[in-house]
């Protein structure tokens, strides 16, 4: 196996194509720490040279998981991280506010064991938060040397473009990532956040190409499907069988089972290797909970798709097809609360 790199956004950095996610390393995944350990050496003995978790992953359990796997080999990683989910209880303990900013990124540091972040990352939109407020930050912390470069994480399309004008226009550095979701289920990305990043110059990182779970081969039309287990018993309704639109998605793999072994491989390889014939996407993450998970993924690894496939893909989802809604564009503030589109019980007892 010979593992890929690409340049990621501009920033003179290579990584390999396919980036290990910490987000199953601890309690929500595999609490062995040894084992985990384990896993993250066994991939980067295989050339993965992307190491992506966040402090909010098993309340940064997977930060401290990442930091003694890296203890001896820091050098030759690119680590990244994010800021943004609340961290404990009370208020200022989440958000992209300059002071948790700053605040979070020396936690991060110390549970990583690390003095830098190759990659620090926010990892949702902030409506509360200026983005002039959070770029600010983010440009002290790369010039005071302990992040070398930030992006963010599922921000709509228009939220970027504001970012870079403001960036330009205030003299602060700009994203130089986005990290959004994209499978063979969820191709929503292609229509407008992958051309706007390949306009500024971004790379992408995209997370989810098994569609937590739905392109894993686990889940098929005619078999029962467990859902007291796994990320079934988590969101039922998800993997429901009797639910109108995974109906429509159980078909869809099954489209895809066929494809896959006409190429000869596994949905899970077929999977994996689509998001990274796109032009515009720089490494996909994928997050193993055991080194059996790892072994299916870097099984994929050396898989190319050629045009003939990428055509059948196409014609099974059509380019910018969202059938995964879980993992499509979040829903602005302004559709979920419904404060913003009403007057106030003041403002309608003053006649405004």
């Amino acid at each position: 196996m010979t593992m890929r790199y690409r340049p990621l956004g501009g920033t003179g950095i290579d990584v390999s194509v396919h980036c290990l996610g910490a987000m199953m390393f601890g309690a929500v995944g595999n609490p062995d720490h040894d084992d985990c350990v384990r896993i993250i050496h066994a991939a980067l003995d295989q050339g993965i040279n992307f190491v992506d978790t966040a402090d909010m992953y098993s309340a940064g359990e997977s930060e401290q998981i990442v930091g003694k796997a890296l203890r001896d080999r820091r050098d030759d990683v690119v680590l990244a991280t994010k800021v943004h989910f609340p961290m404990g209880r009370g208020p200022n303990r989440g958000g992209n506010s300059r002071r948790w900013i700053v605040k979070e990124v020396e936690d991060s540091l110390r549970r990583l064991q690390t003095d830098w972040i190759d990659l620090y990352q926010v990892h949702r939109p902030d409506p509360t938060t200026d983005i002039e407020e959070t770029l600010g930050a983010l440009t002290d912390l790369v010039r005071q040397g302990k992040i070398r470069a930030f992006g963010c994480s599922m921000f709509p399309v228009e939220q970027i473009v504001e970012a870079h004008h403001v960036a330009e226009r205030r003299g602060l550095q700009r994203f130089r990532t986005e990290q959004p979701a994209y499978s063979l289920l969820a191709r929503w990305i292609e229509t407008a956040v992958l051309p706007v990043c390949r306009r500024y110059g971004m790379g992408v990182l995209t997370f989810g190409p098994l569609a937590s779970g739905f392109l894993s081969g686990r889940y098929r039309k005619d078999l029962p499907i467990d859902l007291t287990t796994g990320r079934a018993s988590l969101t039922p309704s998800r993997f429901d069988p009797t639910v109108p639109e995974n109906i429509t998605k159980l078909e869809i793999v099954e489209q895809l089972v066929e494809l896959a072994q006409d190429i000869g491989c596994s949905l899970p390889e077929l999977a994996v290797a689509f998001p990274v014939a796109h032009p515009d996407v720089t490494s996909v993450i994928t997050g193993p909970r055991t080194m059996d998970q790892l072994d299916t993924l870097l099984k994929g690894t050396s898989l190319t798709l050629d045009d003939a496939t990428l055509d059948r893909i196409d014609e099974i989802v059509p380019p910018g097809a969202n059938l995964y809604k879980e993992h499509g564009p979040l829903v602005p503030a302004s559709l979920t609360d419904a404060n913003q589109r009403r007057r106030t019980l003041a403002d309608r007892a003053a006649g405004d």
